[in-house]
């Protein structure tokens, strides 16, 4: 896991959180998040990860 709080090039609105694997999960400009990519296991690292420490934290699957 790599934390990095970076904008994303292409979307100025969007911030990159943090990664695991090849999913990432992203900050909207809005307060919303989405989980992005990645394998099913990065899915579930990040579901584990969102449930510990940003429970309040309920982000939208894309896949």
């Amino acid at each position: 896991m790599k934390n990095r709080l970076l904008p994303l090039t292409n979307r100025k609105s969007e911030k990159l959180i943090t990664t695991f694997g090849k999913a990432r999960l992203i900050g909207l400009a809005d307060g919303s998040m989405e989980l992005r990519g990645g394998h099913p296991q990065d899915q579930t690292a990040a579901k584990e990860w969102i449930s510990m420490f940003m429970h309040e934290a309920v982000p939208r699957l894309e896949r």
